[in-house]
């Protein structure tokens, strides 16, 4: 009994941000809420987990559907926290794994001057969710 509790709680995600800025690629239609203005790209960038807690394989191509994407202005996320964006785990265009999300393109509620934190969950498609990863902080 204790192995199938163990296994519906992936290894921890790997996230990692990015800020680009400038002129060109890497802009979102979001704006800040404020003026108008569109939000600097911020990009989330994860590696997928490939085991569960009790080290049994997980093949993130096959046993994976999705990633929640949670932000809030606190770093504490709990299990009842609705998602602010989803990334399926295979991207539709590529048919590659999905390992990367633009937070600007959250958008409103999401505005320039804050500090929030980004923290990301697995979704297999049997529904287990992952632990969340450690929260990362970030601003616009």
């Amino acid at each position: 009994m204790i192995n199938a509790i163990r296994k519906t709680t992936f290894c921890a995600l790997f996230v990692s941000l990015a800020a680009f800025s400038g002129c060109g690629g890497g802009g979102s239609s979001s704006s800040d809420g404020t003026s108008g203005t569109p939000l600097p790209a911020r990009v989330l960038s994860w590696d997928a987990p490939t085991s569960y807690t009790d080290t049994s394989a997980l093949d993130p191509v096959t046993d994976l559907d999705r990633f929640e994407i949670h932000v809030n202005e606190t770093g504490d996320f709990a299990d009842s926290d609705p998602p602010m964006a989803e990334v399926t785990a295979l991207d539709p265009a590529t048919h590659t794994l999905s390992t990367s999300f633009n937070l600007a393109k959250i958008g409103p509620p999401l505005k320039a001057g804050p500090q929030y934190y980004v923290s990301l969950r697995a979704v297999a498609i049997t529904g287990l969710k992952s632990d969340y990863s450690p929260p990362v902080s970030f601003s616009f």
